[in-house]
């Protein structure tokens, strides 16, 4: 669905996105996971012929975007970071007047209104002036009006940035129900657990590079991150250290009085404990270490996505 190439865009002296490579299929929910500044942004403005890359190629759904804008801008819907609407507008009135851009006919277009007002659950406020409406409610309007053309495809940046949890959660429903329409979402986002529920494959960029992509489970096979158990005993003396490596067979690493095991914690916790107990070790501090993309992404870049 969309195939991009070693594409770079520079900014005067700073290269914002450098030689790019990635593809998504058709119905994907494909996720750029990223700190503040790693080039989302740039690479979503691209795809949407906002800006225009140096170099490099970007094919929608089969047309060279250098040479068929028209085609593609009628394939895609944006999301973009800012709120783009009008605080004096009704939410109706501001649907109507960007579903009109798009030259859908009046009648139809009130149809697709009133269908995803109801799927933003707003159908209520319609009415209402913008200015009145939450951060989260504007957004929700915001992803409505790129809907309103019908788009196969649905660029989504940062679209939860400054919305309370009540809204957001509702995003989240309405990108599912999106995904099983088999609409392509390209979602950017710095918030790892939004990757985590929303993502089929993920890209994560960090100063405009590619560092990694893949599903999550195929991130951790590259990042070679393991799922460990990490105690704490009240003390450790040889013997029962030794103890303990004959009862266990995982890969082990000690530092004190404390062990980091390398396992599938729940399958094998109980054993653990029972070994620890049978070499006469006393548990101060257990610490399920799970494999998630913040250690993913820890593990790849050397430093939290936050910083």
């Amino acid at each position: 669905m969309i195939q991009v190439t070693k594409v770079s865009k520079s900014f005067e002296t700073i290269q914002a996105v450098k030689d790019i490579s990635f593809s998504i299929q058709k119905g994907e929910v494909f996720g750029l996971l990223g700190p503040n500044g790693a080039g989302k942004s740039t690479t979503i403005n691209m795809l949407s012929t906002i800006l225009k890359s140096d170099c490099g190629s970007i094919h929608i759904d089969g047309y060279d975007l250098s040479e068929n804008q028209n085609n593609c801008k009628h394939l895609i819907g944006v999301v973009p970071q800012e709120i783009s609407l009008y605080d004096e507008f009704t939410a109706y009135d501001n649907l109507l007047f960007w579903g009109s851009l798009y030259k859908v006919p009046i009648k139809e277009l009130k149809q697709r209104i009133t269908h995803l007002l109801d799927l933003i659950g707003l159908t209520e406020r319609k009415n209402d002036m913008i200015k009145t409406f939450s951060g989260g409610m504007k957004r929700r309007i915001n992803i409505a009006a790129a809907l309103l053309h019908q788009p196969k495809i649905l660029f989504m940046d940062e679209p939860t940035v400054g919305v309370d949890p009540q809204s957001r959660n509702r995003i989240f429903e309405i990108i599912e129900t999106l995904n099983k329409q088999d609409i392509t979402i390209v979602y950017t986002t710095h918030y790892m657990e939004e990757v985590e529920r929303l993502c089929n494959r993920i890209a994560i960029i960090d100063a405009g590079e590619i560092i990694a992509q893949g599903t999550q489970s195929e991130l951790q096979q590259i990042s070679n991150v393991k799922e460990a158990v990490e105690i704490t005993f009240k003390s450790m003396s040889s013997p029962q250290k030794e103890k303990l490596i004959e009862l266990l067979s995982f890969n082990m690493n000690f530092n004190s009085s404390k062990v980091i095991i390398e396992c599938n914690a729940n399958k094998e916790l109980s054993k653990i404990i029972s070994a620890c107990n049978s070499s006469g070790l006393i548990i101060e501090d257990l610490h399920l270490n799970k494999v998630n993309l913040e250690a993913i992404f820890l593990n790849l870049t050397g430093k939290q996505l936050r910083d």
